[in-house]
Order: structure tokens, then sequence, then C-alpha cells
């Protein structure tokens, strides 16, 4: 019988300039680098059956075995914070993530995230593949992003969704209000996202070897100064959405990392001051690991972000979404 923490692949097609952890990370998006380098270098993880270094470059038709160790017990302490829960059941849970709410624990960060919860809520009962400051989280949204998200229980529930993730058969819809009036009722914007050269905590386009990231869009309302507007990633960039909408000159409404100067300028001409980021992840539709339906889930849109419609809104506004 096979070792369910063990998974086994082949690649498909050469890489000769992507690293195997660096591989490993678009396949396994909760798994940390660090982690994945790890795992590599202590034999986990083999190509072919032999232990190769983290900087291999993959070449089709290798095959790539994955033994996950057993988890350790989690770091983090259990808190009893409310969850807003969308869906549960014994594999998996989807919920609705306020906020300013971090997912995992960090530095500056140890307490009161949403891994702090769930280990309340589920009793400990978190896959462990994403390693003990992690567990149970298959995917992130931002501090400052609200809406759906998807954890696991199980480890066999983690594998098979980082699968669908890495695959783009999930598909995650988010609102936004943007600075500025999007001239387009429709748009895709493919381009690569890296490292920002010079600030570490950031993002950016162009810079590097960035890798490939897709983002569609379609305004909904133009408002006073800013668009509201539907995104649909492709891919899951780290700050994607707002990476690529200051790249257009459309930074999202509230976001003091990427579009300072446009929220200004934004509050100059309309006297409002966003209380957060305007980025709600609204929708999220996969495949049920263990009974293969697909099953859409819907996080309904917060208070704070009502009322930035509303403050924003023109006096005959012209919905065309």
């Amino acid at each position: 019988m096979m070792d369910p923490r063990t998974e086994s692949f082949r690649i498909e097609q050469s890489l000769p300039l992507v690293r195997l952890d660096t591989f490993l990370h678009s396949r396994y998006p909760a798994v940390s680098r660090t982690t994945l380098r790890r795992l590599i270098e202590t034999g986990h993880i083999t190509v072919n059956g032999q232990v190769v270094k983290p900087t291999h470059r993959p070449r089709a038709g290798e095959l790539v075995t994955v033994h996950w160790p057993e988890p350790k017990p989690a770091h983090a302490q259990p808190e009893p914070i409310p969850l807003d829960i969308l869906y549960e059941d014994e594999h998996l849970l989807v919920l609705n993530k306020p906020a300013g709410m971090v997912v995992h624990p960090s530095v500056g960060h140890e307490e009161h995230t949403l891994v702090n919860a769930l280990l309340q809520h589920c009793h400990g009962q978190l896959s462990g593949i994403a390693g003990v400051a992690r567990p149970g989280i298959v995917h992130r949204l931002d501090r400052e992003t609200s809406g759906c998200l998807v954890v696991a229980k199980d480890d066999s529930t983690h594998l098979a969704l980082s699968a669908q993730f890495a695959a783009r058969t999930v598909h995650k819809l988010y609102h936004a209000v943007v600075c500025g009036q999007v001239p387009h009722a429709t748009g895709e914007i493919h381009a690569p996202i890296a490292r920002h050269p010079t600030h570490r905590k950031r993002m950016a386009v162009g810079y590097g070897e960035g890798r490939d990231a897709w983002t569609s869009y379609r305004v909904l309302q133009h408002l006073h100064a800013a668009t509201y507007l539907q995104a649909t990633i492709h891919t899951g960039r780290t700050h994607q959405i707002r990476v690529h909408f200051q790249h257009l000159g459309y930074p999202i409404v509230g976001d003091r990392t990427y579009g300072a100067r446009q929220n200004r300028r934004l509050t100059e001409l309309t006297g409002y001051q966003p209380p957060r980021l305007l980025l709600h992840a609204l929708e999220l539709t996969l495949t049920h690991p263990h009974t293969g339906q697909t099953m859409t889930f819907e996080a309904p849109l917060p208070h704070d972000f009502l009322q930035a419609l509303q403050a924003l809104r023109l006096p005959n506004p012209e919905k065309l979404g």
C-alpha cells in the first residue's frame, strides 16, 4: 500500500531556466521555498530516485518523488477567534476572511492570525504539509484583502487542492475599486511579476526573471474618480491584482503600498478616505478532492466595501456589468 504522504509525478517539459525549488513552489504554493529547499537537501524530495540540489533544472521525463515528513506540533496556539464559515466538512472548510486578519503567524504577527483561529475551531486537525507555521493553509490572501479562502484538514486534501491551484483549475473571482476611470469595459493583463529590485516587500512588473501572470477584468460601474470592477486571476502571484492594476495606472483604492499618490488624489477629489484595501475575494470555484463535485462559494461584500461604493457613487450611475 502506497504511503499517503508520498507523491510522485513526471516532469512534462524541460525547464532549463527554472530551479527545482522554484518549480515545486509553483506546484505547492502554500509551502515556502525555504521549506522546499530543506526537503530537497535532506532527501525528502528526489529526482529519478536520486538526491539533487535545489538548483537542479527539471528535464522532461524525470520522476519527482516527494515524501512529506510527519507534521510537528504547530507552533501557533489556538485562540477563540470567531470565523465566518461558508462551508465545512470532514476534509476542508471555506471561510470568509475579514480584512485586517493575517493568515498565518510571522515575525511581528505571532498571535491573532487565521491559523490561531483555525487551530481552535478544528481542534488541531489540520494538514501539516505547509509546515508548523501554516497548518491547513493551501493558499493565502493579503492581510487587508477579505473574502473566500479554502483550508485543508488533512494531507491528502491539501495535496489535491494544491494540484488544482497549480493546474489553474481553481476559479478565483475578485471585486475591487480602483483609482481613476478605467476606459475599457473588459481587458486582459499579461505581465510577468517578480520581486521589486529595491523594495523587499513589494512586487513589480518587468523586473528580473518575472513569472508569468494573467488577470482578466470587467468594469461593473464607473464611480467618482474611481472604477468598480471584477477581476479573475488565472495565475496566483503575490500581490497579482494590486501590481497589475498599478501597472495599468489604476491602483486599488486604499493601497498605500502600490498607489499612495493616486489615493491621496482620490481623497482630494472626493473627500473619501478608504479604511483599507478595497479588494475582496468574492467567489471561489473548485473540485472537491473526495467527491469530485464542482463547488462554488461566495463571500458577500463586507459592510466597509458597500460603504465605499455608496460614498463614491455618481449621482446618476450607469452600471456596465
